[in-house]
């Protein structure tokens, strides 16, 4: 059996779709407002992810647990363990790296036991397509990133951002350093600045761009032996816009402001949304030897990405495509099969343009 914790959440109830879409069943599904879900997918359970004896009652016979609930930064490794002292192999969407260091100082993943974190689209997609351009064009030595779009924000993605703009970081904050590049083999703090009202290849709308070096950006580039990574959010929505340009007054340190700063977060992104198909982005230049080559992932949902990522995860483990240990998904997961199966199953599109035998219009979904 397999279990999904956050089943009833933006990215839990499209990974429930995911699974049975792929046939597997029965599942077990766990959250807190169970009255969002259907016994005809599965097993439903009320889960308290706070109760340790909660969330051990609900790992109990599965053989996977996938976790959707979140934030990282509040749950830690608290459902992997749960996962792993019930005998269940773990996939997690988020997890990060405070997560990846405590399983390691514990010692928690042994024997025949996979776990998979950081599976979803960013973290995860993130890495991999970047891995899937460079096994196409090697010897790339800069790579650019960017990602963002116009969509529903909710309380976890809000609450991720506002700690993603934390510079230093309070312990268990999964995020990298704010204004910071990789430069000839290291970090470099403070190389960018946000740019406003900037025009961004492949995105139909101008943005503001926030530069951050993710821990998994860092772990890329040591990857592909790159000299130079640049890796950029990107807020074309107005609303999320001019609320970002007065985030550096609104003191996001102090708990109480992190927290208004979320809920106008959440209200400047259904504003933007209003009257607009949602849209989300992520494009990824690499310069090597024969030029520039970009890839570009589409997709109207990033919440739903997210979940067939994850469940790409899940399935790779049950197939023993996935070594026993603990892993990041962007590192693990073969790119090339997950690339051509989210292109089948239409979650989103990735594409190279100018390049790949199905053409690609610039600013369409």
């Amino acid at each position: 059996m397999i279990g999904v914790l956050g089943a009833s959440g933006a990215v839990g109830r499209h990974a429930v779709q995911a699974l049975r879409e792929a046939g597997y069943g029965p599942l077990r599904l766990g959250a807190r407002r169970t009255e969002r879900l259907s016994t005809a997918d599965g097993e439903v359970v009320a889960v308290d992810v706070t109760d340790a004896r909660s969330v051990a009652a609900f790992c109990t016979g599965l053989r996977v647990v996938l976790n959707c609930a979140g934030p990282t930064y509040a749950l830690q490794e608290r459902m992997a363990s749960a996962a792993l002292a019930a005998g269940a192999h773990y996939v997690d969407v988020g997890g990060d790296d405070p997560v990846h260091e405590k399983l390691t100082a514990a010692e928690a993943v042994r024997g025949g036991a996979r776990v998979v974190l950081s599976a979803g689209t960013l973290p995860g997609l993130s890495a991999l397509v970047p891995r899937w351009l460079a096994g196409r064009w090697p010897g790339a030595g800069r790579l650019v990133c960017h990602a963002g779009g116009v969509e529903r924000c909710t309380e976890t993605v809000a609450a991720d951002f506002m700690l993603s703009l934390t510079v230093g970081g309070a312990e268990g904050e999964p995020f990298g350093v704010p204004l910071a590049a990789w430069r000839h083999g290291r970090r470099v703090p403070r190389a960018l600045r946000v740019v406003e009202d900037a025009e961004v290849p492949y995105f139909p709308d101008r943005a503001t761009l926030q530069p951050i070096l993710t821990a998994e950006a860092e772990r890329l580039a040591a990857t592909l032996d790159l000299t130079e990574l640049d890796n950029y959010n990107v807020h074309p929505g107005p609303r999320v816009r001019a609320l970002f340009a007065r985030l550096p007054t609104l003191g996001l340190d102090d708990p109480g402001a992190r927290a208004a700063a979320i809920s106008r977060l959440i209200t400047a992104a259904e504003v933007d949304l209003a009257g607009r198909r949602p849209y989300y982005r992520m494009v990824f230049t690499l310069d090597g030897p024969e030029g520039p080559r970009t890839a570009v992932v589409s997709t109207p949902s990033s919440y739903r990405l997210t979940a067939v990522t994850g469940v790409l995860a899940v399935r790779a483990v049950l197939d023993g495509a996935v070594p026993p240990g603990l892993h990041f998904g962007g590192e693990v997961l073969d790119p090339g099969w997950v690339v051509d199966e989210i292109n089948r199953g239409g979650a989103a599109e990735i594409r190279v343009p100018g390049h790949d035998d199905e053409a690609y219009e610039e600013g369409t979904l």
